[in-house]
């Protein structure tokens, strides 16, 4: 891409008019003002989500209790028809995914039926920088099967560039260890693990592997299946834009369903000995098994509306789109921010292969440049002590946005506007 062409709004205007997927932002509620760079942390509500939330809170307001049975899309079988809908996304078969819990139940209830600890075999294998409640979930589910979380949870180091390697998790798989699990994506950084890869490596020395997705189902394609991932889960209100505190997903490989759920519950049952109020537990014979509880409904709706709009766009589509933007804010990163201004570096990798769907930008004063953008009406993301988050979402953001990002944060720069703010972040950054 000519070097010139970077600098000229009139360029990224012209990449806007060719995106195939340009459509789908009006079907998104934009907050008036702002350029809304943080997708992958609280997703938008769109039009289509909207009508779903509406339509079953009609359900409920006319049909009360009938709304499980006789609801547009019954109650009762809400959790697996979505789930079924987000298996397109993920190579999965529609009964490996089910829609339940949270990211971090769904942790403590999958690792609590796939940490098997037998004599030395009892280690947990994940890395350091992996989201904080993710490393708590496991350090309980240690402690709850009788072992010193400290000893037995190993986590691989990042290396001087801030980054994972995959085959410094593969050479750790060793005879101890019990169960690996990651995310598929880290937090802070942005780099793209190689799933197939661990997963193969994990089944050649029969070590269960399992992926927090939270930062990928919605900007990536995923192949569980075809992979040999053994579970997964994620959560449904950053790139899939379920909203905020919607249910997770969670997946099981079919080879699998014979496991016992040890946090069973009722919504766990099969369907058709559910309500025989059995005090004996009979498992469904999907991934469904692993539900605990009643589904959330109204908290869950605005999925389906989101979810349809998904599959509609595609998920490839939505991963090229994805990449082209972000291969454009970084191309103007390096030529209007990193050649001019001291101290910046991206600590994305700049590979697809290795990449996300954000850009993670390192700069000792990121909170106060954080809120200094924010002033200026765009929303990013800090993550501590020094990451400003960038991410163009395909489905609603355009190249004149980023474009216009990475003009105000030079102007942020070269007038030193950061230093109005304070160093101390908000209970929310």
């Amino acid at each position: 891409m000519d070097r010139k062409l970077l600098l000229n709004p009139e360029h990224a205007a012209e990449l806007d008019r060719n995106n195939q997927l340009a459509g789908f932002r009006k079907r998104f509620y934009i907050p008036e003002g702002k350029i809304y760079m943080d997708g992958n942390s609280l997703g938008l509500l769109s039009a289509d989500a909207e009508q779903s939330l509406l339509r079953v809170l009609d359900e409920w307001k006319h049909l009360a209790i009938d709304g499980w049975l006789n609801g547009e899309r019954p109650w009762f079988w809400f959790a697996e028809q979505i789930g079924a809908m987000a298996a397109e996304l993920v190579g999965a078969k529609p009964e490996e995914v089910v829609l339940t819990g949270t990211t971090t139940v769904n942790i403590h209830a999958l690792v609590s039926s796939f940490y098997e600890p037998k004599g030395e075999k009892n280690k947990i294998l994940a890395d350091e920088l992996n989201f904080p409640s993710d490393i708590y979930a496991l350090q309980g589910q240690l402690k709850l099967k009788g072992f010193d979380a400290a000893e037995n949870l190993i986590l691989i180091n990042a290396q001087e560039n801030g980054l994972i390697s995959e085959d410094e998790i593969i050479a750790r798989m060793q005879p101890d260890v019990a169960l690996v699990f990651l995310p598929s994506v880290l937090y802070r950084s942005g780099q793209l693990l190689d799933m197939e890869k661990i997963a193969a490596a994990g089944c050649e020395r029969n070590i269960p592997v399992g992926f927090d997705c939270s930062h990928s189902v919605g900007a990536i394609p995923h192949y569980f299946d075809d992979w040999g991932v053994d579970f997964a889960l994620w959560c449904s209100y950053k790139y899939l834009n379920g909203g905020p505190g919607c249910a997770a997903f969670l997946y099981v490989n079919e080879k699998h369903f014979s496991k016992e759920p040890m946090l069973a519950g009722w919504f766990g049952c099969d369907k058709e000995k559910q309500f025989d109020m059995l005090n004996t537990f009979i498992p469904s014979q999907t991934a469904g098994r692993w539900q605990i509880s009643s589904s959330g409904i109204l908290g869950t709706s605005p999925i389906e509306g989101a979810m349809r709009m998904m599959l509609e766009a595609g998920i490839v589509n939505i991963r090229r789109q994805s990449l082209l933007l972000t291969d454009y804010l970084v191309a103007l990163l390096k030529e209007r921010i990193l050649d001019v201004f001291d101290d910046f570096r991206i600590i994305t990798p700049l590979q697809h292969k290795s990449r996300g769907g954000h850009i993670a930008l390192e700069h000792p004063e990121a909170l106060r440049i954080s809120q200094a953008l924010r002033s200026r009406g765009i929303v990013p993301d800090f993550r501590p002590p020094n990451i400003i988050r960038l991410a163009p979402v395909a489905l609603y953001n355009t190249y004149t946005e980023v474009y216009e990002v990475v003009e105000i944060l030079s102007e942020i720069m070269q007038y030193r506007e950061y230093e109005k703010f304070p160093s101390k972040r908000k209970a929310i950054s």
